[in-house]
């Protein structure tokens, strides 16, 4: 105890700081950025953080002592006093004395920061201002981010689902193969591991923007529409030192195949690792699915969608030219091309530079296909904008609308001559998938892309130049690994009089980004068909054809080609089917529900489905959370019908759902197999 003498004494001397606690527990879990950094405080814009100051000798006296922040982000700083009251303005940058919560000597500060404050580092000072006195401290350095939980934020998501899918979930899955056939692939996020916060703030600041103009770039990183269109142009290096190279020549030597990511974590940590040299090798989702692990670090609500048969426009005429020979082989004569699924990202955000229907779901896509104002960056492209056909709006909308819409045209051409064509405007974008929130199972969000086929508003329909000869081709069975492929053709003859036909039907590889490879099936032969009759032909694509030719998950062009021997009228069909991958089997001895720091035992097993022995198989398992690294068995021989096995104890170290992933590499096929497990971890 004091005397008033001594008390008064003391109150004439100078405030003098002894402590900050950044109160790291609460905050972290008021701002939902619990695990996202292990060094720093991590806070969200527009919702105010709190820090305790614990003084020297005397209390802070609010009418003769003045606390003055300074936030400061590169060489742009705030400067705004601590008061009583909240302040009227929650636009601003504040804060809020509140006085001995804990300590007679302390008091809670709360510091307010605007809703459209930059991302970034900041760091924070202190200056005590008392009567004859003051002091000034380098007291703090937090991180901001977006916060889509703030209403006032230009990212704000209305629903808490929404959140917890497109924010905080770091497992997702990428959809890839055929419309016939959609293989679900699972992806880490990682945007919890270790360094990945810090290195996703690096490539902001590498970044050509910031390197060019430093002071413009922390003032617009305000904006996620500027901050989304700087990351997608990161995210590949054809600009710039950004995180990926592309590779679509199946070489890949000299790097890692794209099909063997697993994770976002493993390619960021190696950039950065190698002082932002570009990691080798992406294709488009692991582009995308990279771009999704900034963007959720950032704060702002993205998910990676899959858009099947997803035309390439090279010239912008919003037709895509596909030829084929009279025997159904498809020629790589075009620029243009029709990939058999395109993978991006959408980020919600509101569009003030275009107006309030256009926020919502932006397309980005850092595949660098084709420059957007100078730089390979696509977007961000309001949905909304390309089912309104809306296509002169801002960024690179024409481009994704014919990714989406783009009508066919399908040319038979021999000797130099055109023999037959015809126009589909139904095949491109003919399913567009994300992840269902809360859901390991496909969303289907074509609609939000286009009108429903039949309505009012959806004008178009497919055309055929000759009507009298009606084919059609359905896949009966997709082929599979160890079993066989089978489709068929039917004929419809519009005439009244008998036609002999001829039939070629041909099935080659393709690449999933649109060129045709090796024909390594066909058939020729010869039918006949009534008047008005219609005629139904069943093939058989024998697995002995494409096994470990073509790998699961490889990609076939299928084309047949029916002509009429007396007037030689053609129709062209084709389809595009994928080759369905066999499973890894993952099973947890415990079942499903695990807990936290205890051991559980995991076995792995696949069993070679093919014909043909597989060498040097390496099976790899990993899942964040629940494997320390990676895990991987090898086997150098594994006979056809054989299985090898994995047994993998697992201590889950955090609660909630947990993905254990699997991932089987082979000397000579392609593809890598790839399953995973769902597991959920509690404390008890």
């Amino acid at each position: 105890m004091f005397s008033a003498d001594q008390e008064a004494s003391r109150q004439r001397e100078g405030l003098r700081l002894r402590h900050v606690n950044l109160e790291l527990w609460e905050n972290l879990e008021a701002h939902h950025t619990q695990g996202l950094s292990s060094r720093e405080l991590v806070v969200r814009r527009g919702q105010p953080f709190k820090l305790t100051l614990l003084f020297k000798q005397r209390r802070f006296n609010p009418r003769t002592d003045t606390l003055l922040f300074k936030a400061l982000i590169g060489d742009l700083f705030m400067e705004f006093p601590a008061t009583l009251s909240k302040g009227s303005s929650c636009r601003e940058w504040g804060a809020q004395v509140q006085l001995g919560e804990v300590h007679p000597l302390s008091v809670a500060v709360h510091i307010r920061t605007p809703p459209e404050a930059p991302v970034g580092i900041y760091s924070l000072q202190l200056r005590l201002l008392s009567p004859n006195w003051q002091q000034s401290y380098a007291i703090a350095s937090f991180i901001l981010l977006c916060n889509p939980w703030c209403q006032l934020d230009a990212v704000h998501i209305p629903f808490e689902d929404q959140r917890m899918e497109y924010v905080k979930n770091d497992f997702g899955l990428l959809y890839m193969g055929t419309p016939h056939n959609v293989i679900s692939r699972p992806w880490a996020f990682g945007q919890y591991e270790r360094g990945i916060l810090e290195i996703c703030l690096d490539i902001l600041q590498v970044s050509p923007y910031h390197c060019r103009d430093r002071q413009r770039d922390y003032v617009s990183r305000s904006d996620p529409v500027y901050l989304s269109r700087v990351v997608c142009a990161m995210i590949n290096c054809e600009d710039d030192q950004g995180v990926l190279r592309g590779n679509w020549s199946m070489n890949y030597a000299d790097g890692v195949p794209p099909s063997e990511w697993t994770g976002s974590a493993d390619i960021l940590k190696r950039w950065a690792g190698s002082r932002f040299r570009p990691v080798q090798f992406g294709q488009c989702w692991v582009f995308a699915a990279v771009m999704c692990t900034v963007m959720r670090i950032l704060g702002v609500p993205t998910r990676v969608v899959t858009n099947f048969n997803s035309a390439h426009d090279t010239n912008g005429n919003l037709v895509i030219e596909e030829f084929y020979t009279d025997t159904g082989e498809k020629l790589n004569l075009s620029k243009d091309s029709i990939w058999n699924f395109h993978v991006w990202v959408e980020c919600w955000m509101t569009r003030p530079d275009l107006g309030t229907q256009f926020s919502g779901w932006q397309v980005l896509d850092p595949t660098p296909q084709e420059k957007s104002a100078g730089i390979y960056c696509c977007g961000p492209c309001p949905v909304a904008a390309v089912r309104k056909r809306q296509v002169d709006l801002a960024f690179d909308t024409r481009f994704v609308y014919a990714e989406v819409n783009a009508d066919v045209l399908r040319v038979v051409v021999a000797n130099g001559r055109v023999l037959d064509q015809s126009l589909d405007t139904e095949h491109v974008g003919s399913r567009v998938y994300t992840k269902s929130i809360g859901a390991n199972k496909p969303q289907d969000i074509t609609y939000a892309y286009k009108y429903p086929h039949g309505t009012k508003q959806h004008s178009k329909c497919s055309q055929r130049c000759k009507q009298s000869l009606d084919v059609s081709l359905s896949i009966e069975q997709v082929p599979a690994a160890g079993k066989d492929g089978s489709f068929s053709v039917t004929i419809t003859n519009k005439e009244g009089r008998p036609r002999v036909l001829k039939e070629r039907a041909n099935a080659q590889a393709k690449e999933y980004c649109g060129g045709p490879l090796k024909t390594f099936w066909e058939l020729h032969t010869h039918l006949q068909i009534a008047p008005r009759g219609v005629l139904t032909v069943r093939h058989l694509i024998p697995c002995s054809q494409f096994e470990l030719t073509l790998g699961a998950g490889a990609l076939v062009n299928l084309a047949v080609v029916i002509k009429d021997v007396r007037t030689s009228e053609r129709a062209l069909v084709s389809e595009e089917l994928n080759v369905t991958s066999p499973e890894i089997s993952i099973r947890v001895a415990d079942g499903d529900y695990l807990i936290q720091n205890k051991d559980h035992r995991v076995h792995v097993s696949f069993t070679n489905p093919f014909r043909t022995p597989l060498s040097s198989a390496t099976l790899t398992v990993e899942g964040f959370g629940l494997i320390e690294g990676k895990v991987q068995s090898k086997a150098y021989l594994l006979q056809s019908g054989k299985t090898m096995e994995e047994t993998v104890t697992i201590t889950p170290k955090e609660v909630g759902t947990k993905v254990l992933q699997a991932s089987l590499v082979f000397q000579n096929g392609p593809a890598v197999i790839q399953s995973f497990h769902t597991v959920f971890v509690s404390t008890h």
